[in-house]
């Protein structure tokens, strides 16, 4: 396969892992912290409303969602990249940061939650990418 296929390759494969990972935390959060009854989602005074006021434990799902699914999807590109683990890592970090840049601009959150979530979730981007990079470099030095 083709560098540039296999790299195209990867870095759709870790943006797609990442938003089934992000969906499937939030949809076990939603499961354990239901949303109250009678929350219009399509408003966004309302969203806006309950994520100011939301419990903890729901609010640290999400930031759990978010935290996951930026390490494995960038963990499932920089393993498929093969060469230079963290830089696709990071690009997929990149793309959750923006993502999570986008919610955080549409619905306010608490402080202390933009906070973690704009240090956390880059972060588990970049630790997947060294994950990735240690893990090719002792299978690749494992035949030595």
């Amino acid at each position: 396969m083709p560098a540039w296929l296999r790299y195209s390759v990867a870095l759709v494969a870790g943006a797609v892992i990442a938003v089934a990972v992000v969906s499937a935390v939030q949809a076990l959060g939603h499961w354990v912290h239901p949303l109250p009854a009678g929350l219009d989602t399509s408003d966004p005074e309302q969203l806006r409303a309950y994520a100011l006021e939301a419990p903890v434990a729901a609010l640290l799902f999400v930031l759990a969602s978010w935290v996951a699914g930026s390490f494995v999807g960038a963990l499932v590109a920089a393993v498929l990249a093969r060469t230079r683990p963290v830089l696709f890592a990071v690009i997929i970090g990149l793309l959750m940061l923006a993502a999570t840049l986008a919610t955080l601009t549409a619905i306010p959150h608490p402080l202390w939650f933009a906070v973690t979530s704009l240090v956390a979730v880059p972060l588990a981007a970049l630790a997947a990418g060294w994950a990735a990079s240690a893990w090719r470099a002792r299978t690749t030095n494992a035949g030595d």
